[in-house]
């Protein structure tokens, strides 16, 4: 990769921006924020996790689903404000698990996160959106079932699928950017493209004007009640954090557990998150989609992840640019994700495998069994105020399980 000519770099760059582009603005669309400022926090939030890490780690970060159902909530509790000061101080709680990682190392992890937990935990991330992308391929507004969709995201899927088994130079290294053109072109061709965005959008727009006049954007106000409910739903995001840490370092072979470190890669994580609070964004996580990316394109330059950084920047103030991207029909992103998602849960069970977990033991079968269930099946757990669940939960359960049963844990391999 080191060799690569910079106009390589630059289109690979943007794929992996065309891969994390559709989740990216989903979570603010759902969630009532704006999406061109989401675009900008996740560029700004990965400038600033490759700046604490020392640019190592081939990452990309942006909008958490698991953030959507509180932000929902505290925008309607709480206002817009006082929701994004909760999500600022959400984003602090991961200077505690830092700190935590900072000081126990990899036997901390191994001791509370093995990788009978961590593999499934991985496991669930990819299944738990799975549905996401089925219901991406089905039509094009979420609603009544559609064939012509189904038709457009298979074109995008056998695109990408044959780009990577059969393309030469270039076009193999570009799978995921090949599937949305041929996907989009066959969109084009069906006439189900909208192209209103891109007419009423200005050329040059301040995301923040825009969003204080739409009512999608405060200044932060630090509400105590907003922040209590805020806070325990980072543990979520953390745990996942984690898992594709782990993911990441076996796609690209590198440990970076060790180097740059679990404490640092945290601190980044959790500083985005902050970040993203303040500028009125949603919070940032780890993106799956785009591990899932750069398993697929073996493409692992960390200066891919800036280059898609800094272009998520640009179209936040690109309006014309910006509403291009968001006719892409969801069929096409819906075709793409159903690889990209299969992939995270592969690279799960490859975890188990390559730590050789013996999945004949009991205590193993149970950790397990009880992760994807609780995950996938999106079991909560609610007090008051209080509450958790999804992969935040099934992860939570995990540990305590792996604690509590007796036995010993298989370590996370050693990379070599």
């Amino acid at each position: 990769m080191d060799s690569m000519t910079p106009g390589r770099k630059l289109v690979l760059g943007i794929q992996m921006l065309f891969v994390a582009f559709g989740a990216l603005v989903l979570v603010p669309l759902l969630t009532g924020l704006d999406p061109s400022i989401a675009l900008f926090t996740a560029g700004a939030g990965t400038l600033l996790f490759h700046a604490l890490t020392g640019g190592a780690v081939p990452i990309f970060l942006a909008s958490s689903f698991a953030f959507i159902a509180p932000i929902q909530f505290a925008m309607k509790q709480f206002g817009p404000g006082a929701t994004a000061g909760a999500l600022f101080c959400a984003g602090l709680v991961y200077l505690v698990f830092s700190a935590m990682a900072r000081v126990g190392g990899r036997e901390l992890l191994n001791r509370y996160l093995p990788p009978i937990v961590t593999g499934p935990v991985i496991m669930v991330i990819g299944l738990k959106l799975a549905p996401v992308a089925v219901g991406m391929t089905r039509s094009f507004d979420g609603g009544t079932p559609d064939g012509r969709a189904v038709f457009i995201a298979a074109c995008a899927l056998l695109t990408a699928v044959a780009a990577v088994m059969y393309g030469k130079k270039l076009l193999s290294l570009i799978p995921v950017l090949c599937g949305i053109v041929v996907g989009y072109l066959v969109a084009l061709a069906m006439g189900v493209v909208d192209f209103t965005p891109v007419r009423e959008a200005a050329w040059f727009q301040i995301p923040w004007t825009a969003a204080l006049a739409k009512g999608t954007f405060a200044k932060p106000v630090f509400d105590v009640a907003a922040i209590l409910y805020m806070l325990p739903v980072a543990l979520a995001p953390a745990i996942e954090h984690v898992g594709d840490v782990l993911a990441i370092s076996s796609v690209t072979g590198k440990d970076y557990l060790k180097s740059p470190g679990l404490h640092r890669t945290l601190l980044g994580d959790g500083l985005a998150t902050s970040l993203a609070g303040l500028l009125g964004g949603p919070p940032n996580t780890t993106y799956s989609e785009v591990t899932g990316a750069v398993a697929l394109t073996k493409a692992t330059d960390p200066g891919l992840m800036r280059i898609a950084a800094v272009a998520a920047m640009i179209l936040a103030f690109a309006g014309k640019l910006g509403a291009v991207l968001r006719t892409i029909p969801a069929p096409v992103m819906g075709g793409i994700m159903l690889l990209l998602f299969g992939m995270i849960a592969a690279i799960g069970v490859n975890s188990l495998v390559k730590a050789r977990v013996d999945m004949s033991r009991s205590r193993n079968l149970v950790i397990a069994s009880v992760i994807l269930t609780a995950g996938i099946g999106d079991m909560t757990f609610s007090c008051g105020r209080f509450c958790l669940g999804g992969i935040g939960l099934a992860g939570l359960v995990g540990v305590l399980l792996n604690l509590l049963l007796p036995g010993t844990n298989e370590s996370h391999a050693e990379e070599k």
